[in-house]
């Protein structure tokens, strides 16, 4: 790439970030956890973890967790070099390329990453199909040993893109909502057939977790165990976090995404 395009891109990736952080810090962010250790800024996180969520809901995750520890498997098409170079300034390592092909160098890259740090991908991107799990997610877990998390997110009524996988832009002032299920332990040294076994399974789950964000974002109610998602880089101090529980929480047995309550 000439050294012009490097430049104009790296301005664009400014542009994108200053953009992200000034529109997301409008938004109203609440999460309920199966597990709230999974989240990489709690202080009971232990282990590196592989975070999945859809193509389309982006802009929530890298302006809440950047500087975190993750790294993010990015396409090498042109059209993600100013997602990329956003990613990079929000503070997410990079990875350039493939998430399935043996011996790739970013299968390398990913698996030296992996030792120290957090991974996140997209796996229905870089085109798609929309909400159709690519296998990469299964065959890293799989062959590094580290476990799933599975992210569902939604907007209220957000605004959508006309690109493949409707990019959604949260309204100013809007409410987005996220479900987050617990770390998912893949079987070690899975074949084709048992990848497609659990790519499956995890993409009607990760579909459902979305679907239960959007219809909570749309509807504004309130949660058993929700939580107020802060943008932070490190644990939260023990008053912050009993702050953000609010009032509600959820009874013995209880899985912390269950009910509903009033309208917040």
């Amino acid at each position: 790439m000439k050294l012009s395009n490097r430049l104009a891109m790296k301005f664009a990736g400014l542009a994108v970030v200053t953009a992200v952080r000034l529109w997301m810090r409008t938004i109203r962010c609440k999460v309920v956890y199966y597990d709230p250790a999974v989240d990489p800024v709690h202080t009971d996180c232990q282990g590196q973890k592989i975070y999945i969520f859809w193509h389309e809901n982006l802009l929530l995750p890298i302006y809440a967790r950047g500087h975190c520890n993750m790294a993010m498997l990015t396409s090498r098409h042109r059209d993600a070099d100013i997602l990329s170079e956003a990613a990079y300034h929000l503070g997410f390592g990079l990875v350039r390329g493939s998430s399935f092909k043996g011996g790739s160098s970013a299968i390398r890259e990913l698996l030296r990453k992996s030792r120290r740090m957090h991974l996140t991908i997209t796996p229905d991107g870089p085109r798609g199909p929309r909400r159709v799990m690519a296998q990469g997610p299964i065959y890293l877990s799989s062959k590094f040993g580290l476990p799933l998390v599975l992210m569902g997110m939604g907007y209220d009524r957000p605004w959508r893109l006309k690109s493949w996988d409707r990019f959604g832009i949260p309204r100013l002032f809007s409410r987005a909502r996220a479900v987050i299920s617990p770390a998912i332990v893949i079987p070690p040294n899975l074949d084709r057939e048992g990848i497609e076994h659990y790519r499956l399974r995890m993409e009607e789950l990760l579909n459902r977790l979305t679907l239960e964000a959007e219809a909570w974002a749309e509807a504004g109610t309130r949660k058993i165990g929700e939580q107020v998602v802060f943008k932070q880089t490190s644990p939260l101090p023990a008053r912050r976090r009993a702050e953000a529980h609010r009032t509600l929480q959820p009874t013995a047995g209880q899985p912390a995404s269950g009910g509903r309550n009033r309208a917040a």
